[in-house]
């Protein structure tokens, strides 16, 4: 019988737990005032610069592999 009275308490104070769990994070992760156009310009924009910081990388890492060093070439 004791089991039950606790295992009932367990379940009431997980439960208050996850409610206040998710009480701090937002319901709807795209509810931050940009419109579905604004939207997509910031996402362009954040693309745009992954993708020139993933070149200017590769440009420095292609400079110090031009020395002759071998380094994952396929034959």
């Amino acid at each position: 019988m004791y089991y039950l009275t606790k295992k009932s308490f367990q379940r009431d104070r997980d439960r208050e737990r996850a409610q206040a769990r998710s009480g701090t994070k937002p319901r709807n992760p795209r509810d931050d005032g940009l419109t579905p156009e604004q939207r997509r310009e910031r996402d362009a924009k954040a693309l745009q610069e992954k993708t020139a910081k993933k070149a200017a990388q590769a440009v420095v890492d292609g400079k110090k592999n031009a020395g002759g060093d071998k380094v994952n070439k396929k034959k």
